[in-house]
Protein backbone atom coordinates (compact mmCIF):
# COMPACT_ATOMS: atom_id res chain seq x y z
CA UNK A 1 0.00 0.00 0.00
CA UNK A 2 1.47 3.58 -0.86
CA UNK A 3 0.43 5.85 1.90
CA UNK A 4 0.13 9.15 0.51
CA UNK A 5 2.34 7.99 -2.77
CA UNK A 6 1.43 9.33 -6.24
CA UNK A 7 1.64 7.58 -8.56
CA UNK A 8 5.10 6.74 -10.93
CA UNK A 9 5.04 5.93 -14.74
CA UNK A 10 6.17 2.70 -13.59
CA UNK A 11 3.03 2.22 -11.35
CA UNK A 12 0.80 2.15 -13.95
CA UNK A 13 2.28 -0.18 -16.19
CA UNK A 14 2.69 -2.25 -12.92
CA UNK A 15 -1.00 -2.19 -12.26
CA UNK A 16 -1.90 -2.70 -15.73
CA UNK A 17 0.02 -5.91 -16.01
CA UNK A 18 -1.65 -6.71 -12.92
CA UNK A 19 -5.40 -6.27 -13.70
CA UNK A 20 -4.60 -7.66 -17.03
CA UNK A 21 -5.88 -4.75 -18.75
CA UNK A 22 -4.66 -1.53 -20.95
CA UNK A 23 -6.13 1.69 -19.66
CA UNK A 24 -6.88 4.33 -22.34
CA UNK A 25 -7.76 6.92 -19.92
CA UNK A 26 -5.01 6.20 -17.41
CA UNK A 27 -6.45 9.05 -14.92
CA UNK A 28 -9.48 6.72 -14.53
CA UNK A 29 -7.18 3.83 -13.74
CA UNK A 30 -5.60 5.89 -10.47
CA UNK A 31 -9.00 6.84 -9.44
CA UNK A 32 -9.92 3.58 -9.03
CA UNK A 33 -7.07 2.66 -6.80
CA UNK A 34 -7.85 5.94 -4.59
CA UNK A 35 -9.16 5.70 -1.24
CA UNK A 36 -11.03 8.39 0.18
CA UNK A 37 -8.63 9.48 2.83
CA UNK A 38 -6.19 10.21 0.30
CA UNK A 39 -8.72 12.29 -1.33
CA UNK A 40 -10.06 14.44 1.44
CA UNK A 41 -5.98 15.43 2.63
CA UNK A 42 -6.16 18.37 2.09
CA UNK A 43 -2.84 18.48 0.00
CA UNK A 44 -4.01 15.97 -2.67
CA UNK A 45 -7.89 16.49 -3.23
CA UNK A 46 -8.97 14.85 -6.82
CA UNK A 47 -11.82 11.92 -6.93
CA UNK A 48 -11.75 8.74 -4.97
CA UNK A 49 -13.08 5.27 -5.78
CA UNK A 50 -15.99 5.27 -3.75
CA UNK A 51 -18.69 5.92 -7.00
CA UNK A 52 -16.51 3.33 -8.75
CA UNK A 53 -17.47 0.81 -6.25
CA UNK A 54 -21.18 1.60 -6.58
CA UNK A 55 -21.07 1.41 -10.12
CA UNK A 56 -18.24 -1.53 -10.46
CA UNK A 57 -20.92 -3.60 -8.00
CA UNK A 58 -24.05 -3.32 -9.82
CA UNK A 59 -21.79 -4.08 -13.70
CA UNK A 60 -20.33 -6.84 -12.15
CA UNK A 61 -23.66 -8.56 -10.50
CA UNK A 62 -25.41 -7.99 -14.11
CA UNK A 63 -22.22 -9.47 -16.07
CA UNK A 64 -22.48 -12.70 -13.53
CA UNK A 65 -26.21 -13.04 -13.42
CA UNK A 66 -26.22 -12.87 -17.56
CA UNK A 67 -23.66 -15.63 -17.76
CA UNK A 68 -25.81 -18.06 -15.03
CA UNK A 69 -28.65 -17.37 -16.79
CA UNK A 70 -27.71 -18.42 -19.70
CA UNK A 71 -26.09 -21.62 -18.54
CA UNK A 72 -27.20 -22.51 -15.12
CA UNK A 73 -30.49 -23.46 -15.85
CA UNK A 74 -34.23 -22.53 -14.62
CA UNK A 75 -33.89 -22.99 -10.46
CA UNK A 76 -33.85 -19.05 -9.10
CA UNK A 77 -32.47 -20.22 -5.90
CA UNK A 78 -29.48 -21.93 -7.09
CA UNK A 79 -29.34 -19.11 -9.68
CA UNK A 80 -29.13 -16.88 -6.62
CA UNK A 81 -26.48 -19.02 -4.47
CA UNK A 82 -24.10 -19.71 -7.33
CA UNK A 83 -24.27 -15.64 -7.77
CA UNK A 84 -23.23 -14.72 -4.90
CA UNK A 85 -20.32 -17.71 -4.92
CA UNK A 86 -18.42 -14.77 -7.29
CA UNK A 87 -19.90 -11.73 -6.29
CA UNK A 88 -19.94 -11.87 -2.55
CA UNK A 89 -16.92 -10.00 -0.36
CA UNK A 90 -15.94 -13.37 0.45
CA UNK A 91 -15.58 -14.97 -2.96
CA UNK A 92 -13.92 -11.54 -4.24
CA UNK A 93 -11.20 -11.08 -1.50
CA UNK A 94 -9.30 -13.96 -2.66
CA UNK A 95 -9.11 -12.68 -6.10
CA UNK A 96 -7.99 -9.13 -5.40
CA UNK A 97 -5.55 -11.20 -2.80
CA UNK A 98 -4.26 -12.88 -6.01
CA UNK A 99 -3.74 -9.99 -7.96
CA UNK A 100 -1.90 -7.87 -5.61
CA UNK A 101 -4.31 -4.89 -5.56
CA UNK A 102 -3.54 -3.72 -2.40
CA UNK A 103 0.20 -2.78 -3.75
CA UNK A 104 -1.42 -0.19 -6.08
CA UNK A 105 -3.94 1.63 -2.88
CA UNK A 106 -3.40 5.35 -2.72
CA UNK A 107 -4.60 6.29 0.78
CA UNK A 108 -3.52 8.97 3.91
CA UNK A 109 -4.27 6.28 6.45
CA UNK A 110 -2.04 3.86 9.02
CA UNK A 111 -1.17 0.98 7.26
CA UNK A 112 -2.40 -0.79 10.52
CA UNK A 113 -5.92 0.82 9.91
CA UNK A 114 -5.98 -0.01 6.53
CA UNK A 115 -5.64 -3.55 7.04
CA UNK A 116 -8.06 -3.86 10.07
CA UNK A 117 -10.67 -3.20 6.85
CA UNK A 118 -9.59 -6.81 5.37
CA UNK A 119 -11.80 -7.97 3.04
CA UNK A 120 -14.02 -5.35 2.34
CA UNK A 121 -11.24 -2.78 1.14
CA UNK A 122 -10.31 -5.74 -1.33
CA UNK A 123 -13.28 -6.72 -2.72
CA UNK A 124 -14.65 -2.71 -3.08
CA UNK A 125 -10.97 -2.59 -4.81
CA UNK A 126 -12.04 -4.80 -7.46
CA UNK A 127 -15.64 -3.70 -7.94
CA UNK A 128 -13.87 0.15 -8.47
CA UNK A 129 -11.27 -1.68 -11.13
CA UNK A 130 -14.82 -3.11 -13.02
CA UNK A 131 -16.27 -0.23 -12.99
CA UNK A 132 -12.83 1.60 -14.28
CA UNK A 133 -12.83 -1.34 -17.30
CA UNK A 134 -16.53 -0.66 -18.04
CA UNK A 135 -16.12 3.05 -18.47
CA UNK A 136 -12.89 2.88 -20.30
CA UNK A 137 -13.29 -0.60 -22.39
CA UNK A 138 -17.13 -0.86 -22.13
CA UNK A 139 -19.03 -4.58 -21.20
CA UNK A 140 -16.96 -6.76 -23.64
CA UNK A 141 -13.53 -5.59 -22.11
CA UNK A 142 -15.12 -6.61 -18.64
CA UNK A 143 -16.56 -9.81 -19.55
CA UNK A 144 -12.90 -10.80 -20.61
CA UNK A 145 -11.35 -9.60 -17.41
CA UNK A 146 -13.88 -11.32 -15.36
CA UNK A 147 -13.76 -14.46 -17.56
CA UNK A 148 -9.92 -14.59 -16.48
CA UNK A 149 -9.59 -13.75 -13.07
CA UNK A 150 -13.08 -15.11 -11.39
CA UNK A 151 -12.58 -18.67 -14.10
CA UNK A 152 -16.40 -18.62 -13.98
CA UNK A 153 -16.98 -20.98 -17.33
CA UNK A 154 -18.01 -23.25 -14.39
CA UNK A 155 -19.88 -21.03 -12.37
CA UNK A 156 -21.02 -23.71 -9.31
CA UNK A 157 -19.94 -22.31 -5.74
CA UNK A 158 -17.84 -25.37 -3.94
CA UNK A 159 -20.67 -25.70 -1.71
CA UNK A 160 -23.41 -26.02 -4.53
CA UNK A 161 -21.21 -28.31 -6.36
CA UNK A 162 -20.55 -30.41 -3.35
CA UNK A 163 -24.28 -30.55 -2.47
CA UNK A 164 -25.30 -31.65 -6.16
CA UNK A 165 -22.41 -34.63 -6.28
CA UNK A 166 -23.75 -36.09 -3.06
CA UNK A 167 -27.69 -35.53 -3.89
CA UNK A 168 -26.85 -37.62 -7.38
CA UNK A 169 -25.78 -40.57 -5.12
CA UNK A 170 -28.26 -40.33 -2.13
CA UNK A 171 -31.09 -37.92 -1.08
CA UNK A 172 -29.47 -36.24 2.15
CA UNK A 173 -27.48 -32.86 2.20
CA UNK A 174 -24.04 -32.99 3.42
CA UNK A 175 -23.59 -32.24 7.19
CA UNK A 176 -21.61 -28.34 7.97
CA UNK A 177 -20.85 -27.53 11.65
CA UNK A 178 -18.50 -24.41 12.60
CA UNK A 179 -16.45 -23.02 15.44
CA UNK A 180 -14.55 -19.63 16.04
CA UNK A 181 -11.22 -19.83 16.06
CA UNK A 182 -8.65 -17.35 16.03
CA UNK A 183 -10.16 -14.56 14.32
CA UNK A 184 -11.86 -16.65 11.87
CA UNK A 185 -14.13 -20.07 11.99
CA UNK A 186 -13.68 -23.51 10.92
CA UNK A 187 -16.62 -25.39 9.31
CA UNK A 188 -16.59 -29.28 9.67
CA UNK A 189 -18.86 -31.00 6.86
CA UNK A 190 -19.19 -34.91 6.73
CA UNK A 191 -21.18 -36.73 3.66
CA UNK A 192 -20.57 -40.63 1.80
CA UNK A 193 -18.68 -41.20 5.08
CA UNK A 194 -16.13 -39.03 4.60
CA UNK A 195 -15.20 -35.68 6.17
CA UNK A 196 -12.99 -32.58 5.56
CA UNK A 197 -12.20 -29.38 7.69
CA UNK A 198 -12.36 -26.00 5.79
CA UNK A 199 -11.04 -22.59 7.50
CA UNK A 200 -11.76 -18.72 6.17
CA UNK A 201 -12.85 -15.30 7.79
CA UNK A 202 -16.45 -15.90 7.90
CA UNK A 203 -18.72 -18.97 8.28
CA UNK A 204 -19.16 -18.86 4.44
CA UNK A 205 -15.57 -18.22 3.68
CA UNK A 206 -14.73 -21.74 5.45
CA UNK A 207 -18.02 -23.69 4.57
CA UNK A 208 -16.47 -23.23 1.08
CA UNK A 209 -13.11 -24.33 2.08
CA UNK A 210 -14.50 -27.16 3.75
CA UNK A 211 -16.78 -28.05 0.69
CA UNK A 212 -13.82 -27.74 -2.42
CA UNK A 213 -11.68 -29.88 0.06
CA UNK A 214 -14.00 -32.66 1.04
CA UNK A 215 -15.34 -32.50 -3.07
CA UNK A 216 -11.66 -33.40 -4.05
CA UNK A 217 -11.68 -36.45 -1.18
CA UNK A 218 -14.52 -38.01 -3.12
CA UNK A 219 -13.54 -37.73 -6.38
CA UNK A 220 -10.37 -38.88 -5.85
CA UNK A 221 -11.67 -42.23 -3.85
CA UNK A 222 -14.51 -42.63 -7.02
CA UNK A 223 -11.47 -42.93 -9.27
CA UNK A 224 -9.86 -45.98 -7.12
Amino acid sequence: MRNGEDWSPETYAEAEKAIGYTFRDRELLKTCFTHSTYRNNVAHGGEDNERLEFLGDAVLGFIVSDVLYRTCGKDEGKLTERRKGYVSKEALTPVAEEMGLMRFLRHSNREEDMGKQGGKLLSSLFEAVVAGIYLDGGLEAVRAFLREHLKYTDMRSPISELQEYVQDRIKKAPDYSEREEGGGFVSFVCALGASAEGRGKSIQAAREDAARKLLHQLKEREKH
